[in-house]
């Protein structure tokens, strides 16, 4: 049902998927750029049902009580616990790597300007789960002048941070966002 309504919406907006998965790729952090609209995760959201790919995104673990639960477990979300068995409270990247050991597979939606609004520095928290859990890092986006949803290269959390995130940039600055002046430049 959820395939054939994501089908419907992405028909209705005029939007096309276009992807590049690695194969065999089980886990992976897929970071979602520009982000510059609530409108993103109508579009994302149905372009991953298409694309059968089941990502997930983070929210406190105490969002999912109730009837938001629901809701929020049908759009990915997965809690986060942040307390440690010893009762230290673990960083959001400690609890993050945790959530890729006790799986098999997973993928996690991430946006690394943390906001709508331009912000030329990218938080880099994605990075260090991707290098702490040993999962590659996948670049969803969404052009919005193309109509295009869609997932582009890899790349792996080694080596240089500051260098291997101005390439990621690179890739994002032609995309367009709803929004263009708030993407990346």
């Amino acid at each position: 049902m959820a395939l054939y309504l994501a089908r419907f919406i992405l028909w209705l907006g005029g939007w096309k998927v276009s992807a590049k998965i690695p194969q065999n790729v089980k886990k992976a952090v897929m970071i979602a750029a520009p982000h510059t609209s609530n409108w993103d995760l109508v579009w994302a959201r149905s372009a991953f049902y298409i694309l059968k790919i089941p990502v997930r995104y983070t929210v406190k673990k105490e969002l999912l009580k109730g009837p938001l639960k629901w809701i929020l477990n049908g759009f990915g979300a997965i809690g986060i616990d942040r307390t440690h068995k010893a009762g230290k409270k673990q960083s959001m990247t400690e609890a993050m790597i945790q959530l890729f050991d006790d799986r098999d597979e997973l993928v996690i939606l991430v946006t690394p300007e943390g906001t709508r609004s331009y912000q030329p520095d990218w938080k880099t928290g994605f990075y260090r789960v991707a290098e702490g859990a040993g999962v590659p890092i996948l670049c969803g986006y969404l052009d919005y002048e193309n109509k295009i949803a869609g997932i582009g290269p890899s790349f792996e959390a080694k080596g240089d941070m500051t260098e291997t995130i101005e390439k990621i940039k690179d890739f994002y600055r032609p995309i367009k966002g709803k929004y263009p002046e708030q993407g990346i430049r």
